[in-house]
């Protein structure tokens, strides 16, 4: 079955006014998210900005020794490369598609023109940052001090909240890294949530089948991050209907 794309899946470019929409619409670039995809390494020059639609980009802290870990996920909720509009020319960590699909781009000059001359853009894109922050302060929080099953659910449940779908094409070994847990670790939560009857896992395809059961297993840290996103980002079922 094809798989339609449109740039207004994504609930950042749903939400600016139908005026700066258009400005815009015919600079947005669709890109293939192949899993595994380096959209950037950190250090590298930004030069376009992400929009995913249907797909899942991870922003990892990379070690000097090449150990890893997630620090922050980036779906139809929102961007990659706020660095563009903080003051800086480069990206702080690597993004890596961590679930494949599609993202629109954009060139970062275009991006900037719009940020500094209309309000919409710029209030936005700092809301969005905002939010950002918090789901970054909160998985380091929750990688210090709460258990790889905890994890796993928090993990599962924003990745979820990101896409269109509940299912997750994702390796075990690729879950560790992003969690930056051994993968034995992953395989034993894994298998203590698909014995209670709340996910299905098979040959590297996830498919949540109890929500509601994850929400109840999950720490208090996806709590935080999603009441925070609700708060300060357009509903995410405004971007569910496609435009007329």
């Amino acid at each position: 079955m094809t798989v339609l794309n449109y740039p207004q899946q994504n609930h950042l470019l749903n939400a600016l006014p139908p005026e700066e929409y258009e400005r815009l619409l015919p600079h947005l670039e669709l890109v293939d998210t192949p899993l595994g995809q380096v959209i950037y390494e950190s250090g590298g020059e930004l030069r376009y900005v992400y929009f995913p639609t249907n797909c899942i980009i991870s922003l990892l802290y990379v070690m000097e020794n090449g150990a890893s870990a997630e620090i922050a996920v980036v779906g139809n909720d929102g961007m990659v490369g706020v660095a563009m509009f903080m003051g800086g020319g480069s990206m702080p960590n690597r993004a890596v598609v961590q679930s494949a699909g599609c993202a629109y781009r954009l060139r970062g000059t275009l991006l900037m023109q719009e940020f500094n001359r209309y309000d919409a853009m710029l209030h936005l894109l700092l809301r969005y940052t905002q939010a950002l922050i918090t789901q970054m302060a909160q998985t380091a929080v929750c990688n210090r001090h709460h258990s790889v099953d905890q994890q796993l659910c928090r993990w599962l449940l924003l990745s979820l909240d990101r896409l269109p779908s509940n299912e997750l094409t994702m390796t075990q070994e690729l879950i560790a890294n992003m969690l930056g847990v051994r993968r034995e670790g992953v395989t034993e939560a894994a298998g203590k949530l698909q014995q209670a009857g709340l996910i299905q896992y098979s040959r590297g395809r996830i498919t949540v089948l109890d929500r509601p059961g994850l929400e109840e297993r999950v720490c208090e840290c996806y709590r935080v991050v999603k009441a925070e996103s609700d708060r300060l980002l357009p509903s995410q079922q405004a971007a569910d209907c496609r435009p007329a």
